[in-house]
């Protein structure tokens, strides 16, 4: 027989304070979920999914990562193998992730969705893929009730900026009450160093502008008119992936150079693309600075790394890993020259190498001002680093290098609709750190302040950072 979940009420709660915390003050919050890939498309088509495989992990680089690593064949990952096939793979790696954050995300998600407490290994594979697809099938299951079941209020997606945003429209025209939100995501203009996939992208740049794009003016024209359009959608975050920051002293005449070399394909040195990437991130940031957004930048994967299996499956298929590159220097000029200029907007920074934790930290306290309250915020554990130890690690540093207290909260950053329990995940650690701390004599035995304090990082502070049309949600 199954053994029953471990997943009990009180799960990561080792004191009645921190149980007090979650139960009365985290648990009942709604959840904002400002940075997401999920897809707009599934939202605005109210997606049905057929079965569970097709929800979990299709695209989830964790637990194809997990299963490589358990020695299972990639035609059961990425491959053709039946959904059924796959599925019985990941049941059968799911005890092998013990103390890996898959496996109490895993029993969570199964817990939370389908009221299945069964642990999920090979003998249990069967039965939970019949139940968790029966649900899925039904339309308490679709993709805007699992948003409702989880007490979703926000959920930013992740966009191009030559994407038409048809689908955001749509969701829109529906009236749907929890908030669809676009994030300008500009990575694409900034990869000067791969001259095929720039130039492709500003074909598709033209297209969606229905201008031609010769000069380097042009350009920045074109991506004005694409934020501008992003607005009127209602968009009010952008994000950068970056290896690393980029501040390099340009002109602008050198930049026009570069470019016009950049066009014509002919190959840039690093110094050229270094100095493209600061012009185009500095031009970027008045950008929202102008319309008031917050820009994101998350910072230091080095990505694709497996070339063999970049050649034969293609990009973004779970080969990335930490990069190791020093940025402190350049996000130190690159938020300076910003601030200088009046032009610094709020701003949230990730890092994906925890030896960066305190830099990045100190770095953000260094430009905080009235009057936004925590104007410059050090982001949720991001990644590889959203794991317990790496949020604990992320909670301790925002206290010990700024304020906790007006900390925005966790994100999913997921491509699944099973993925909101993280949430939970993190209300359940913050709130075990802070019970902790009461029962210790660390803080105040004063449930009410530290109460407030949790209510305010789980769902508040989120609220009035974005300026969110939310009305407050009363427990």
């Amino acid at each position: 027989m199954s053994k029953k979940t471990f997943l009990t009420d009180d799960f990561l709660l080792h004191n009645d304070e921190a149980r007090q915390l979650f139960h009365h003050y985290a648990k009942t919050q709604p959840i904002i979920d400002y940075h997401c890939h999920l897809s707009p498309k599934d939202i605005a088509e109210d997606r049905q999914f057929e079965n569970i495989t097709q929800i979990w992990i299709y695209e989830d680089h964790y637990k194809w990562r997990a299963m490589r690593a358990n020695g299972v064949e990639e035609k059961y990952i990425t491959g053709n193998a039946s959904d059924f096939e796959k599925f019985q793979k990941w049941a059968y790696t799911v005890p092998f992730t013990l103390r890996n954050p898959l496996y109490h995300w895993t029993h969570l998600e199964l817990k939370n969705y389908f009221g299945i407490t069964t642990l999920l290994n090979s003998e249990t594979a069967e039965d939970i893929y019949i139940k968790t697809s029966s649900f899925l099938q039904q339309p308490e299951y679709s993709v805007k009730n699992l948003l409702r079941k989880m007490n979703v209020q926000m959920v930013g997606t992740t966009d191009d900026p030559t994407d038409d945003l048809r689908y955001h429209k749509q969701i829109q025209e529906q009236d749907f009450e929890i908030l669809v939100l676009p994030t300008f995501r500009t990575d694409k203009s900034l990869n000067i160093e791969n001259l095929v996939e720039f130039n492709n992208w500003i074909t598709a740049l033209e297209n969606c502008c229905g201008s031609k794009i010769i000069s380097f003016n042009d350009f920045i024209k074109s991506i004005q008119s694409r934020h501008d359009f992003f607005h009127g959608m209602g968009c009010r975050i952008s994000d950068h992936g970056l290896s690393t920051f980029y501040a390099e002293d340009f002109n602008e005449d050198e930049i026009v150079l570069i470019f016009n070399k950049a066009r014509k394909n002919i190959e840039l040195t690093i110094p050229e693309i270094n100095k493209f990437k600061s012009a185009m991130l500095f031009k970027l940031a008045i950008m929202d600075s102008e319309k008031s957004w917050v820009q994101q930048f998350h910072v230091g994967a080095i990505r694709n790394n497996n070339s063999k299996m970049m050649e034969t499956i293609g990009p973004d298929k779970g080969f990335d890993s930490i990069g190791d590159e020093n940025s402190s220097s350049q996000m130190s000029s690159f938020f300076d020259k910003l601030n200088v200029c009046s032009s610094l907007t709020k701003t949230i920074v990730y890092n994906l190498n925890p030896k960066d934790n305190e830099m990045f930290a100190s770095m953000m306290a260094n430009f905080n001002e009235s009057p936004t309250t925590g104007k410059m915020q050090y982001g949720a554990a991001w990644w590889f680093l959203d794991q317990k130890d790496g949020i604990q690690k992320q909670l301790d540093v925002i206290s010990n290098f700024g304020l906790l207290s007006n900390f925005i909260g966790m994100l999913t950053d997921s491509r699944s609709f099973m993925s909101f329990p993280r949430h939970e995940y993190f209300r359940r650690i913050l709130c075990n750190i802070l019970g902790k701390e009461m029962r210790n004599g660390e803080l105040p035995n004063d449930l009410e302040l530290v109460g407030n304090t949790v209510k305010n990082i789980c769902y508040m502070n989120a609220l009035i950072y974005f300026n969110l049309p939310i009305h407050e949600y009363k427990v």
